[in-house]
């Protein structure tokens, strides 16, 4: 066998996957070159080819980006949701993708009886299993329905208050309820009398005096907010301590000014003050109002919504319209409150992803390392998962910016043909709800969705191509 074939110049190589024949072949010589490659998910090869050859998908995608870096998002009022979501006290919305009773999830299911006696529909909680049961007398639909967002179980009703957000360059509104705090409270799925008082304190004190304040104040920039809380170790999720106090710097003279007893205006600083999570129902909906923007632009294949409702995960994507792709929701790894473990938990739950798919949370973990105190994991962690989260985005927020990333924007538009290529999953903070109705929350960690609703959302996307 002649020889002449292997003198000459050393080979050049171009490798994929397996890290094993690069470095074989640099150890004989070659000059080789890696390409980061892995196969996409099975049987989404078709689908993808079709999407990916869509002529109009790159513009879209930047249309896309473009709205929701360029929408503002600002505070403008606090107001019963009854009058501003058109709801009658048998009128329920819920977190996550469309469910009924039969399907719900404990946590959804306590809110929900909760909530329905909050109303005064029935007068113990207990007693509104039978009307849910019954499939009658009432309605149940999605938040998201109703351009609202709701942490957790996510249950808003008529005599609950929200916090009213708008673009002022559209007139777009979105709505989200005030935050309880943390514990045994309505959302995680608690239904107690201390925790149907606390909600009646904070419809008839709170949320007044803080409507009050707002509209003495006027309109609160909040995405002025969350760039700066991502400068002082928040990530807009699950950790929210910087924001929270941010909004109390801005509203305190207004609520000492307001003219209420100064009884009922140092019982609410004192409340807002010692809820760290309170400015999250102010970052859920400046992030829905942000996402909606970009609804609705043909060939785009970027996520406008991922929301849980405790037994299904599901995403919306801007090219599909309103249409849902559903999954199982997953288990949380993370730590857990007192005696609790994983056998307490429910499935993921809640509208609260909102913040990732905007490219806050989980996505800016890196900005946030404490995080992983309440969440689990190591500092490292956090680093890697923002990182991660570039891969599957379509660019970055210039607004949010991370310190320790040389403030480069965090990863900002889930593209849904980059998860498929990469079977990279988005990464989500989460608090855990316990999994029977009454229990509260259990703990907090991290959480992906769950794969099989991207291929769903590809294929839709293929269709439409």
């Amino acid at each position: 066998m002649s020889t002449d074939r292997f003198t000459g110049p050393a080979p050049r190589l171009v490798t994929a996957g397996v890290g094993l024949f690069a470095e074989a072949a640099a150890a004989q010589g070659a000059a080789v070159s890696e390409v980061d490659w892995r196969p996409p998910m099975p049987g989404t090869v078709a689908h993808l080819a079709r999407v990916m050859a869509d002529p109009r998908r790159q513009q879209a995608n930047a249309e896309a980006l473009s709205r929701i870096v360029g929408t503002e998002a600002y505070l403008v009022d606090v107001l019963p949701a009854g009058q501003t979501l058109g709801l009658a006290d048998r009128d329920f919305l819920h977190a996550g993708p469309p469910i009924d009773w039969p399907r719900a999830s404990g946590p959804l299911r306590g809110a929900l009886m909760g909530a329905a006696a909050l109303e005064g529909v029935v007068s113990e909680p207990e007693q509104a299993e039978q009307l849910f049961a019954s499939g009658a007398g009432y309605s149940l639909d999605p938040c998201h329905h109703h351009s609202a967002v709701g942490p957790m179980a996510g249950v808003v009703s008529a005599s609950m208050w929200v916090f009213v957000v708008e673009n002022p360059a559209t007139g777009r509104r979105t709505y989200c309820t005030l935050n309880e705090g943390l514990g045994k409270v309505l959302r995680y799925g608690a239904y107690s009398e201390e925790v149907l008082t606390r909600l009646r304190w904070m419809s008839r004190v709170l949320a007044p005096l803080l409507q009050t304040a707002v509209r003495r104040h006027g309109p609160i920039d909040l995405k002025a907010i969350l760039a700066q809380m991502l400068q002082m170790g928040d990530e807009a999720h699950n950790r929210n301590r910087a924001g929270t106090l941010m909004l109390l710097r801005e509203l305190l003279p207004e609520l000492i000014d307001s003219g209420a007893p100064s009884s009922d205006v140092a019982e609410a600083v004192r409340f807002v003050a010692g809820n760290d999570h309170f400015f999250l129902n102010l970052a859920m909906p400046a992030c829905k109002l942000t996402l909606d923007a970009a609804r609705d632009i043909p060939g785009s294949t970027v996520v406008v919504a991922m929301a849980r409702n405790g037994t299904d995960f599901g995403i919306q994507v801007a090219g599909t319209g309103d249409e849902w792709f559903t999954g199982p929701a997953q288990l949380a790894d993370g730590l857990f409150l007192g005696n609790f473990t994983l056998e307490d938990a429910n499935p993921d739950i809640g509208d609260s992803a909102i913040t990732e798919t905007a490219g806050l949370g989980g996505f800016s973990m890196a900005a946030a390392p404490a995080i992983v105190r309440f969440v689990g994991g190591e500092v490292a962690d956090a680093l890697a998962a923002s990182r991660r989260m570039y891969e599957i985005t379509v660019g970055e927020h210039p607004m949010y910016s991370i310190p320790v990333l040389d403030f480069r924007g965090s990863p900002t538009g889930i593209d849904v043909t980059k998860v498929v290529r990469t079977e990279i999953l988005p990464q989500i903070n989460t608090g855990m709800a316990g999994r029977l109705a009454g229990v509260g929350q259990v703990g907090a960690g991290l959480v992906t969705p769950p794969a099989e609703i991207f291929p769903k959302a590809l294929a839709a996307l293929a269709q439409r191509a």
